[in-house]
């Protein structure tokens, strides 16, 4: 996909209400995808003084805690697609008044952080589900510090392709959206103005006991934001048709007839590098890059 196009099937309208409907608490895929993310910071040696978590609540609020722990004494901006989520948030790892290290709690802002405010952006299983991915990615580069570092997970295109199966095979819209391929997400970042994108990719498979339980994680970890999804409620006779249709072509003798549902998740990082100007006969460069071309210096100097 080049990366001046967004992404096609994407409804913006529903992916907003979907941004506005979080709920209390995190789902469990996604704060398991956290921890594994967390565990690629052994590589990242830079240590942030401030950083931002984008879309806590959904991406695990047991990770931002994490987080919390793992960069202490660094300020924490703290961005929502409501208010009260950005405070949920910070209340969810909140110190007992009587407790010592409440005292040592890093300063979180319910904000989006300034213009070059942090070293780190941190946005887990969000970018899969916003229908212009590359504002939000301009909107991290701008956020980041020189040389400075995203990391970040989304799902990736054999995301439920069992259930996508299933749909095509009865005659059905798109079960839902198309999800971007890592290789994709690399080209968005160089475009961005990101440098040595690492996209790293692997696939968990889940299953289920019956259809009800597979339909309710799913409707905990997204929608269908397909602009060709039906149209209005279905009734119960077609709920009914979908549950055998799942139990029917999942099932997998295998796990003992449980219904298998693959995830794609997508990992990748990479640093905001040091503005470069394109030399030519009218040249326009920002006051913030300017500045920050004058502290660093000529390249190569020490």
């Amino acid at each position: 996909m080049p990366p001046s196009e967004r992404p096609p099937t994407i409804d913006p309208v529903a992916a907003e209400r979907w941004a506005l409907s979080a709920k209390q608490a995190s789902p469990w895929l996604h704060e398991e995808v956290a921890r594994r993310m967390t565990d690629r910071l052994q590589w990242i040696k830079q240590q942030p003084t401030a950083w931002a978590h984008w879309q806590p609540v959904r991406g695990g609020l047991e990770a931002h805690g994490a987080l919390l722990d793992r960069f202490a004494g660094a300020a924490c901006y703290v961005v929502e697609s409501r208010p009260e989520l950005a405070q949920q948030a910070i209340a969810s790892n909140a110190k007992p008044w009587w407790s010592p290290a409440r005292w040592k709690a890093p300063t979180q802002h319910a904000a989006p952080p300034p213009d070059g405010g942090v070293q780190l952006v941190w946005a887990n299983m969000v970018l899969h589900m916003v229908s212009d991915p590359q504002a939000l990615i301009a909107q991290w580069h701008r956020a980041i510090a020189t040389d400075g570092f995203l990391m970040f997970s989304c799902l990736g295109p054999d995301t439920v392709r069992e259930l996508r199966g299933v749909y095509q095979s009865l005659g059905w819209p798109p079960s839902g959206h198309a999800f971007t391929d890592m290789h994709d997400w690399g080209d968005m970042l160089v475009h961005a103005g990101f440098a040595e994108p690492v996209m790293d990719m692997e696939r968990i498979r889940l299953t289920y006991a019956t259809p009800e339980r597979l339909l309710a994680d799913l409707r905990e970890l997204g929608r269908n934001l397909h602009p060709e999804r039906f149209a209005a409620l279905r009734a119960r006779g077609w709920r009914d048709r979908l549950y055998s249709s799942l139990t029917e072509r999942l099932a997998d003798a295998a796990d003992q007839g449980r219904l298998p549902l693959t995830f794609e998740i997508i990992y990748g990082h990479a640093f905001k590098p040091a503005p470069r100007v394109k030399l030519s006969a009218q040249s326009a460069v920002s006051l913030r890059d300017m500045r920050e071309m004058l502290h660093r210096g000529p390249p190569g100097a020490s």
